[in-house]
This record gives C-alpha cells, sequence and structure tokens, in this order.
C-alpha cells in the first residue's frame, strides 16, 4: 500500500516528488489530527501517527480495506481545509458537508453494536 503522506501530498497539490519536503511538517500534523478524529469514530489502529514517508494505509487500516476511499477522502479534505482552504465560501462549505457525511458513514460502518445486532 502506498504511503500516507504521499498519497496526501498528491492530493493536496500533485507533489510526487519525494526530496521535496517543504511542507511535509505541516501535512504530518494535519494528518495526524484527522487520524485522531477517525481513532474517536472507531476507524484505524488507536494511537497510530505518522512521522514520515515510511508509515501506509494498510499500517493505519490493517484488514478493513473496505472504507479505504472514504479515509483517503476524509484526511484529504481535513488537510485541505486546513493547510489550503478554499477561497470560495460555497467551496468550504461543501467539503465541511463531505466531511460530517464521511464521518457518519464510516462510524456506521465501523460501529460495533450493529454487529451484535446481526448475530442471533
Amino acid at each position: 500500500m502506498d504511503s500516507i503522506l504521499r498519497t496526501i501530498k498528491k492530493m493536496i497539490g500533485g507533489v510526487e516528488d519525494d526530496d521535496f519536503t517543504g511542507f511535509d511538517t505541516d501535512l504530518i500534523v494535519h494528518i495526524n489530527s484527522a487520524l485522531r478524529i477517525l481513532n474517536q469514530l472507531g476507524v484505524g489502529v488507536i494511537g497510530f501517527t505518522i512521522t514520515g514517508l515510511d508509515e501506509t494505509w494498510n499500517d493505519f487500516l490493517g484488514k478493513d480495506e473496505a472504507i479505504l476511499s472514504e479515509v483517503k477522502t476524509y484526511i484529504y479534505l481535513k488537510v485541505k481545509l486546513v493547510f489550503d482552504p478554499p477561497a470560495n465560501s460555497f467551496t468550504q462549505q461543501s467539503m465541511k458537508d463531505e466531511i460530517k457525511e464521511l464521518e457518519w458513514r464510516m462510524n456506521v460502518e465501523v460501529d460495533p453494536r450493529l454487529e451484535e445486532i446481526d448475530e442471533p
């Protein structure tokens, strides 16, 4: 699986050069904040953080790849709003609405009470 930092760097600004590290510290802080929020929603390995390019999506999600796309989109949107917010307020609101929907959907996906309901 791909590096979390590399993926978000590419989504934020199209940077594919691992040697360009000018904003890595900022991105890492914002990514870790988003990862913590995901943990609070019940997603991913508890206490997981990134420090650079070595940590992958598989490290964070383990075998739970069913919500990988949602997790990538969520972290991208959270980081984008803090690191490089759009000037247009309508675009900002759209991103915030998408974040809220993703939070709800991921929380429903990982809610352990749903598994208890399904069991006889």
